[in-house]
């Protein structure tokens, strides 16, 4: 088996190796790239060389689904990453496995295991199709979810309904949630921010990090702070800064670029 290893991280990307040659000892690395630029580049040059290829999510210049943007992948893919969000993208492209780090011998064994009975069961043309047909599936599985667009409010004695087109950012103070309008005004909320990411518009609002939900209307400037990381400038007056960690900055771009939801 010929593999090739798309991951930026060197020691997962080692890991990989060594549980390839326990699956098959006989079984060759042909590369282990670190960027998209780069894969594109071997991809293109060897559209046809890899049975197998591992890759990860996010890469050091960008997300791996830039790679099926910019060349033709003809091999099965399996998915390593951290994140478990993009299970359903990964499933649009040749992918026959999703597999959440840490990842164990088990994972991988079964995952290769997946590839090896396609193999026997279909020829080239049929497992291509097979492709087509998960993200066929992928699609149609897709969910046409409505959000949750007012928030109910208690002030004192009385109960106001916030559309949350009104609402600039939620933020966390210890266990408290609190939701921000654009009129400047806070109101305590019955939510925890893991709750409300799951229930808000994700073209609308992201979360930014630990403590703050954003609507991306409420931005009025970013700025490249230290260690690769960013400062939001919101135009609400806070006493908190709202900084987005080195991890979250891509996804982050993402979102300001209109590439969410």
């Amino acid at each position: 088996m010929k593999a090739l290893i798309i991951e930026d991280e060197t020691p997962a990307a080692e890991k990989l190796e060594r549980y390839l040659k326990r699956f098959d000892p006989n079984s060759e690395v042909l590369a282990i790239l670190k960027s998209v630029e780069s894969s594109v580049a071997w991809l293109t040059a060897n559209p046809l060389l890899a049975d197998i290829i591992f890759m990860d999510i996010q890469l050091l210049d960008g997300k791996c689904f830039e790679i099926f943007e910019k060349t033709k992948v003809e091999s099965p893919i399996i998915f390593t990453t951290a994140y478990d969000e993009y299970a359903l993208e990964a499933f649009k492209v040749n992918s026959v496995a999703y597999l959440i780090k840490p990842i164990t011998f088990d994972d991988i064994s079964q995952a290769l295991d997946k590839v090896s009975a396609l193999k026997k069961t279909f020829n080239k043309s049929e497992i291509e199709d097979s492709f087509v047909l998960q993200k066929m599936l992928a699609d149609m599985g897709k969910p046409n979810k409505s959000y949750k667009n007012r928030f109910m409010v208690k002030v004192g004695d009385h109960i106001k309904s916030i559309p949350a087109d009104n609402i600039k950012l939620f933020f966390a103070d210890g266990r408290t949630a609190w939701l921000v309008t654009d009129e400047g005004r806070k109101y305590i909320i019955d939510f925890k921010l893991e709750q409300l990411e799951d229930l808000l518009d994700p073209v609308h609002f992201q979360r930014v990090n630990r403590t703050f939900i954003l609507n991306i209307n409420c931005i009025k400037d970013v700025i490249v702070f230290s260690n690769s990381r960013l400062k939001v400038i919101p135009d609400q007056t806070l006493d908190k800064e709202i900084i987005i960690s080195r991890e979250k900055v891509p996804q982050f771009k993402d979102w300001i670029d209109g590439k969410v939801g």
